[in-house]
């Protein structure tokens, strides 16, 4: 009698810990779900730059969907004259920009980042869940950023400039090797004006430079395993105004549909999974 209970306790506990492994297992592919705080409704108004700085620059939040929605910095907006300003701020900066929230069709994507040349802004997203956006400054007319896919490559919390050897560079994370096109901290004016990089804000820069996966390399310097994808899309109409002045009339006119995301991943789809095998069979 007491083997019988014996063998049945040992029966009992192989069964839990199975089912605990089985649970461990299953939370892993739950999707990513962020708790975000709505606004009761997304419109915009013109305001003085200056005026509107006196009053709200130590209301951090405020600061950042302001500087963002006009792809600028806490310095340069204070050289603006007008700005556009949400009339509601109660909610999350990613209301405010134009990236979807999910994009079922990149579900199977780990990582992946978007630059958007015509809306000057990029996002990060995890399995389909955008975790991260923010405003950009990307290449100006003559020196036009290279659109299509890249692969994040190696990465330096300081750099000298390709282009200019005064200039250093924060948080900078290469994308184009040849090239040196990279994402990283520097001055965002309010519109599109580094020699084909992609500037960001500091607190952004700094984001994607520990949230994005580098390359791996041999012991001889080839590409072992490639870094995080990202896909710069779009043009830019360098003779326009700026397109983002369109929400003064139409708060939705800069949205970017799940639609128009999954046209631009479906080229490289393929081969963006591919790379993540590798990285999960190599890494």
């Amino acid at each position: 009698m007491k083997k019988s209970l014996l063998l049945l306790n040992m029966i009992v506990m192989v069964l839990l810990f199975s089912c605990n492994r089985n649970e461990n297992v299953d939370a892993k592919k739950v999707p990513i779900t962020i708790k975000r705080q709505q606004p009761k409704s997304v419109s915009y108004q013109i305001e003085d730059a200056k005026l509107w700085l006196s009053a709200n620059v130590k209301d951090a939040k405020k600061l950042r969907i302001a500087t963002s929605v006009n792809r600028t910095d806490k310095e340069n907006f204070a050289k603006m004259d007008s700005v556009i300003i949400p009339v509601d701020m109660t909610g999350d900066m990613e209301y405010y920009l134009p990236f979807p929230l999910t994009v079922s069709y990149l579900k199977a994507i780990d990582k992946i980042i978007f630059f958007s040349y015509p809306t000057q802004t990029f996002a990060a997203y995890e399995k389909g869940e955008l975790i991260y956006t923010g405003p950009t400054s990307m290449g100006r007319k003559q020196d036009q950023t290279p659109t299509g896919l890249f692969y994040a490559n190696w990465k330096a919390e300081e750099t000298t400039s390709t282009f200019n050897d005064e200039w250093d560079l924060r948080w900078n994370f290469n994308v184009e090797n040849l090239l040196g096109v990279g994402w990283h901290q520097h001055s965002l004016p309010g519109y599109p004006a580094s020699h084909a990089c992609m500037r960001l804000q500091e607190n952004d820069a700094r984001y994607l430079y520990d949230w994005a996966d580098q390359w791996i390399l041999t012991a001889h310097d080839s590409v072992l395993v490639k870094g995080t994808p990202a896909i710069v899309f779009g043009s830019y109409d360098f003779d326009g105004l700026k397109p983002w002045l369109q929400l003064i009339g139409n708060p939705k006119a800069m949205d970017i549909s799940e639609k128009e995301i999954q046209n631009q991943t479906k080229p490289f789809l393929k081969s963006i999974l591919a790379e993540q095998e590798n990285r999960e069979a190599k890494g």
